[in-house]
């Protein structure tokens, strides 16, 4: 795909109409959020027909679920990476994995925003439930690592221990580590935050800091 400028507006020439379409949504979202824009003015914004859209999605929500999906589908990539099958120590690679909870929500706020605040219907979309499963997933897996290290008679079940991190990690997200203008002010790092926080939790449960 070959995009240029045209008058302001983005268009394309002979390339994927698609990801065109996808990539207009995300700078509109970027602009306007998820709620900012039309169909149509996603197809002007690529450059394209407004009938041309319907090649490829039934309507808005439907391009919004495909911006989602993309969107779970590298944040499921970047929490694998960071978490690294718990190495070089599962304390260490689950700090790792918080970071780059926080990282995504900065540097990719269109997808964060598609993901967790557009209002798609995971639950009947199944690809894109299965998307979001994987990247919850890396979560629950670096939990159940944790706990392992506990005697079998104290271990926290691992999902209600997934959801209390992914409930903290978000939150601390959403109010002061977005990469857009509703970022809270914090007088400290969103990653000593959530650090502190994980801390406070795991030390809560009788876990080995190392």
């Amino acid at each position: 795909m070959r995009w240029t400028r045209h008058g302001g507006e983005r268009g394309y020439h002979h390339g994927n109409l698609k990801e065109a379409l996808t990539r207009a949504a995300l700078e509109l979202i970027a602009e306007k959020g998820p709620a900012g824009f039309t169909f149509a003015e996603a197809a002007r914004w690529a450059g394209v027909s407004p009938a041309a859209p319907y090649r490829h999605f039934r309507d808005r929500d439907e391009l919004l679920a495909n911006v989602a999906l993309q969107g779970f589908e590298r944040f499921a990539a970047m929490l694998t990476t960071a978490w690294n099958d718990g190495r070089p120590d599962p304390s260490t690679a689950f700090d790792h994995l918080g970071k780059a909870y926080l990282t995504f929500a900065r540097t990719e706020p269109a997808y964060y925003s598609a993901m967790f605040e557009a209002g798609v219907p995971i639950a009947n979309n199944a690809e894109l439930l299965a998307a979001s499963e994987r990247a919850f997933g890396v979560l629950r897996a670096a939990t159940e690592t944790l706990i392992a290290r506990l005697p079998a008679g104290q271990r926290p079940p691992s999902l209600m221990m997934a959801l209390h991190i992914w409930a903290m990690s978000h939150g601390i997200a959403s109010l002061f580590g977005r990469g857009d203008a509703a970022r809270r002010a914090l007088p400290m790092s969103p990653e000593e935050l959530l650090e502190a926080g994980t801390l406070v939790y795991l030390k809560g449960l009788g876990l080995p800091q190392s």
